[in-house]
């Protein structure tokens, strides 16, 4: 059985030294269920596609960054210290451990934060015009579009409202498996697999409800996804501890 708890305590040791700090804010978490192999077919030999019940899940989460730092002793670069971000992304694990997420992409509002992240993390961050509106009465509306997409268009629009308290995921359940990931995983560009690590409190979860959405981000990671959404979860967000990666092996 796949240790789900275990990533969720702060490293001790030298895992724990030359981190960074972020604050997380106003969390949009959508899921939508989609099919195992063309999750399987996108992340890298070693990686193996987390289901929940035999299910696997494409997720996209649109939040602010906040007083990004990165490294505790350093101050926050000012074009690089508060953003916007949104991410496609899917859950993974390596040989039955280190339950993590693969992100198929990042979008940013920072230039300097997306070469950053490309340089040191080997995350796929792409530049993007973004913004967020509180709308009052618990009323909020994002919007991105990427610069310089390739060959389609990248772009999320959409307008939800913020529901009823949920307290904390609680463990075993689908809420837990998809919102409170710890680890993540990236490739270098010579190959190396690397997992990274973050700490932060279990997210205090309310329900949403998404009114309007058009997005084309997930087509743009090479995916199809259904219209009907399982998940709609909002997050006034955490403040979160960022460790340095780790080379790891590929998992059997």
């Amino acid at each position: 059985m796949i240790d789900r708890l275990g990533p969720g305590r702060r490293p001790e040791g030298a895992a724990s030294r030359g981190g960074g700090s972020q604050k997380w804010r106003s969390l949009l978490f959508l899921h939508w269920e989609v099919p195992v192999a063309p999750l399987q077919a996108l992340v890298p030999e070693g990686l193996t596609v987390d289901t929940f019940e035999g299910r696997a899940y494409v997720g996209l989460v649109a939040f602010t960054m906040k007083d990004v730092r990165p490294s505790r002793r350093l101050p926050a670069v000012p074009t690089a210290r508060d953003f916007h971000e949104l991410n496609v992304r899917t859950y993974v694990h390596r040989g039955g451990r280190d339950p993590g997420v693969w992100f198929f992409s990042l979008d940013a509002a920072s230039a300097l934060a997306v070469l950053a992240a490309r340089a040191f993390f080997h995350l796929p961050y792409f530049h993007a015009r973004m913004h967020m509106r509180d709308e009052g009465d618990g009323r909020w509306a994002y919007r991105a579009r990427r610069h310089w997409a390739s060959d389609e268009e990248a772009a999320f629009e959409a307008r939800y409202e913020v529901g009823d308290d949920r307290g904390t995921a609680a463990e075993g359940t689908l809420e837990h498996f998809l919102v409170e990931r710890y680890l993540l995983f990236a490739e270098t560009p010579r190959g190396a697999l690397v997992r990274g690590q973050v700490h932060h409190r279990p997210y205090p979860l309310r329900r949403a409800r998404v009114t309007e959405l058009r997005e084309s981000m997930v087509k743009a990671a090479g995916l199809r996804r259904p219209e009907d959404r399982v998940s709609e979860l909002w997050s006034e967000g955490v403040d979160v501890e960022v460790f340095r990666l780790q080379r790891v092996e590929r998992g059997a």
